[in-house]
């Protein structure tokens, strides 16, 4: 039974209750010799579950299914059907489908970001699709890159623009790389120093020394927005580091200048979505579950219980259910509610990452001429994701690309080089 429950499937003749001695499946005897004949490989669980569902399929009513198959026997019956139905394409096809690899390493990097690709483990969204997932807490995006394109990782949490950067060689030389899913939208925040807490108008903030996780992060390109729309250059009017020193308060949530925005990412090289299709497909498929699952805010407080141990965030649960759940002190004395302050979404839009390919040019990251919706579509990955959205059960958008506003401006995806010379701060010429 084992190799059948590695697989997902559950015995078939379980729930058939015989109506005299013997085994569940009139095949045998005795029931122990129906479990001793069991598969306990892959593929002979994979040929099994073809069999015995095609068997049911031709005898829906347990009571003809039984006498059949006591008069002839199982060898005998599956040989018949065989002469009238392909049932040795039916198991090629339905191989075709089992990953190809199922056990997995994955990182993340421990924050609530990461919430779907840690939660799909101990509350078993891997295991529903087939795989053996081990979700490995890294220290660092840099470090978190280096391993998934030294293939320790099969797969990564990544920032939104760590694929385009890692695809285009911004800072290295360039892989393709893939990112099929959004982990969580929302989530950000510009936070000030205590000590500033009378100057919230960013126009006195020439001086100020922010804290960004990564060049190549919604981060960056979010905070050099704000400032720039009020007349700060940033990188010549602020500084930016990795560590901030100091206790301060939330100055604004990132929702507020763009409500919806992409944050964190589940990302995969290239090679590996296409070298190993169905294992992708699976590692996708319960991804996207698992955001599904942490969508909906009945289920959060329980999600916070999953991922509050220490081989995955280490924080109390209290504190990780006011995250969830959007339930926040401000640092000002102030306990805020908003339930959108993350949020989880799993489509990759287009136009996600054409935004961030005109923020990637406009400050320098990029030169020259660029592909924006091609770059997009072979990395973002929206149509697989549509496809795999629909078989578990959810409705995925019509297209892949959208309007949207950032600090009350609408961003046209199909206008991204006239994008960038509306802005009147820019490295880009």
């Amino acid at each position: 039974m084992e190799g059948v429950a590695r697989m997902g499937f559950d015995d078939p003749c379980r729930a058939v209750e015989p109506e005299r001695p013997g085994c569940a499946c009139a095949c045998h005897a005795i029931e122990g010799q129906h479990n001793a004949a069991l598969p306990r490989s892959t593929e002979a669980a994979l040929s099994w579950a073809v069999e015995k569902a095609v068997v049911r399929a031709l005898f829906p009513k347990s009571r003809a299914r039984r006498a059949f198959l006591r008069a002839v026997g199982g060898a005998t019956a599956l040989g018949a059907i065989a002469q009238f139905f392909p049932l040795g394409l039916v198991k090629e096809v339905f191989a075709a489908a089992a990953p190809e690899k199922k056990n997995l390493k994955v990182g993340f990097i421990p924050i609530t970001c990461a919430t779907p690709i840690i939660m799909a483990h101990p509350m078993g969204f891997y295991a529903k699709h087939g795989l053996n997932v081990e979700v490995v807490k890294t220290a660092g995006w840099a470090v978190i890159r280096d391993k998934t394109l030294n293939k320790e990782y099969d797969a990564a949490h990544m920032l939104s623009p760590m694929p385009l950067a890692i695809t285009l060689g911004a800072g290295a030389n360039p892989i393709p790389y893939t990112m099929p899913a959004v982990e969580n939208i929302n989530g950000q925040a510009i936070t000030l120093a205590i000590k500033h807490k009378d100057k919230r108008d960013p126009k006195t903030w020439k001086g100020f020394r922010f804290a960004v996780p990564f060049d190549y992060s919604m981060h960056n390109y979010l905070l050099r927005y704000y400032v720039a729309e009020h007349g700060l250059d940033p990188d010549t009017d602020i500084q930016k580091r990795a560590v901030y020193d100091g206790v301060g308060f939330i100055h604004l949530l990132s929702k507020e200048l763009w409500e919806g925005h992409p944050c964190c990412a589940f990302a995969a090289s290239k090679e590996f979505v296409t070298t190993m299709p169905n294992t992708y497909a699976a590692l996708l498929k319960a991804i996207i579950d698992a955001t599904a699952f942490a969508a909906k805010q009945e289920n959060r407080k329980a999600i916070a219980s999953a991922i509050a141990p220490a081989n995955y965030l280490n924080q109390p649960e209290t504190v990780l259910e006011q995250i969830l759940t959007g339930t926040y002190a401000d640092g000002l004395g102030n306990v805020r509610t908003d339930p959108r302050r993350i949020d989880f979404d799993p489509f990759p839009w287009d136009s996600f990452a054409i935004w961030i390919l005109t923020q990637m040019k406009r400050w320098g990251q990029i030169k020259g001429d660029i592909d924006y919706a091609s770059i997009a579509k072979e990395v973002y990955l929206a149509t697989d994701t549509a496809k795999l959205m629909q078989e578990v059960g959810l409705t995925p958008p019509l297209g892949a690309s959208k309007t949207f506003k950032i600090m009350g401006k609408e961003f046209d995806p199909s206008k991204p080089e006239e994008y960038i010379k509306g802005f009147a701060i820019k490295r880009a010429a």
